[in-house]
């Protein structure tokens, strides 16, 4: 082989080992770039009180994200605090909490979940207009909390989660105990917006109380004298529903225009009240179901609502008869909701200790808790 082509060759060697370098450094340099546009991503949240060292289960772009609404008021704010921690601490799901207040509180509730170990979580602060209800409720002593602004928050869901396609709402006086997948993934059928926990056929109801009467059914919440009802032709006997924790379809939501005729039920109780002469009693009920915000859900939803697994709605526990549960049963429950007049911050709500465990005592002293003594339920 003549001098010559040696050289040729040893050239040809050369440039293809340069080329296969510069491939090389090229395919480093892309891999980088990928890197940076998916960290931009996580930059992307800034709208949310977002903490960058958040655990990486709570923000892997290939996880559906769970949108968990709950309402806070300054004066419940451990509830909510509470809620949120039994969610966080029982799920490795992307759970995103808008957490709905009025003005004032958002500071204390951010100095709580900063100097708490849901420092972590991803959440966003929404101020509740109030606006939204002028002309839509009345001034009632009688109702209490129920007539409390953020009682209607779960109306404006589409206003609240404006990006959302699904969502999960729930009370404050909750502690969950199974996985939030598990109820975000309850099956809605065609043509519904909302799944709730029917009153009738809860396991709760099943256990607590037996031959309660009309409290379960559509007469214990809406005046069936009223022709205004009757024109509905709804059955009185049918079995109502617990509106403290759903599941929401979003987009049929918005396409069937809930919180619009939500609204109209809410104005036309209150219309009623003040055009007649003498002024008459609206269009609910005024027995011992006695809730403000149940009766327009009724009538919306009348037959058009899918259900959700009883177990994730075990409720009563902010009553008496919440005493009759067994240990066993309340340790199955998924989530233990307490309704009623008694909260599980205050003296005599039952299973307190249960509700304590996820509870984070407030850094800045303004809530807390009330004891008269300590009740022991022998959970093990």
């Amino acid at each position: 082989m003549s001098f010559r082509k040696v050289n040729i060759i040893i050239l040809v060697l050369a440039v293809a080992l340069f080329l296969l370098v510069l491939h090389h450094n090229f395919l480093g340099l892309s891999s980088l770039l990928r890197n940076e546009v998916s960290d931009s991503g996580i930059v992307g949240l800034q709208p949310v009180d977002f903490v960058p060292n958040a655990p990486q289960h709570a923000v892997d772009g290939r996880q559906e994200e769970i949108p968990v609404v709950i309402a806070a008021s300054e004066d419940r704010l451990g509830g909510a605090i509470a809620a949120i921690n039994s969610i966080q601490h029982n799920t490795r799901s992307s759970v995103i909490f808008y957490i709905v207040t009025l003005n004032g509180t958002g500071d204390h509730l951010r100095s709580w979940l900063s100097s708490s170990t849901l420092k972590s979580i991803r959440y966003k602060i929404v101020n509740f207009d109030t606006k939204l209800l002028e002309g839509k409720v009345k001034e009632d002593p009688d109702q209490g909390d129920s007539m409390k602004p953020l009682t209607f928050a779960r109306f404006y869901l589409p206003i609240l989660v404006p990006s959302a396609k699904k969502a999960i709402y729930m009370d404050d006086d909750v502690i969950v105990q199974g996985d939030i997948l598990a109820l975000y993934n309850t099956p809605l059928k065609p043509g519904h917006a909302a799944a709730f926990s029917e009153d009738c056929d809860s396991s709760s109801t099943k256990v607590v109380i037996r031959g309660a009467g009309n409290q379960y059914n559509y007469i214990g919440y809406l005046d069936y004298k009223k022709e205004r009802i009757r024109k509905l032709s709804m059955k009185a006997s049918t079995c109502s529903f617990n509106p403290g924790v759903f599941v929401a379809n979003l987009t049929e939501w918005k396409r069937q225009n809930i919180t619009s005729q939500l609204e109209k039920w809410m104005k036309l109780n209150v219309d009623f009240h003040l055009l007649s002469v003498p002024p008459r009693e609206g269009l609910y009920s005024r027995t011992l179901a006695g809730s403000i915000t149940t009766p327009p859900l009724l009538i919306v939803f009348y037959r058009q609502h899918s259900t959700i697994d009883p177990m994730w709605n075990v409720r009563h526990l902010g009553s008496s008869a919440g005493k009759r549960y067994s240990p066993q049963f309340v340790k199955a429950a998924k989530l233990l909701h307490w309704n009623g007049h008694f909260k599980p911050w205050g003296r005599t709500a039952s299973y307190t200790d249960v509700w304590e465990k996820w509870y984070i005592p407030d850094p800045t002293g303004k809530f807390s808790l009330i004891r008269r003594h300590v009740e022991i339920s022998n959970i093990k």
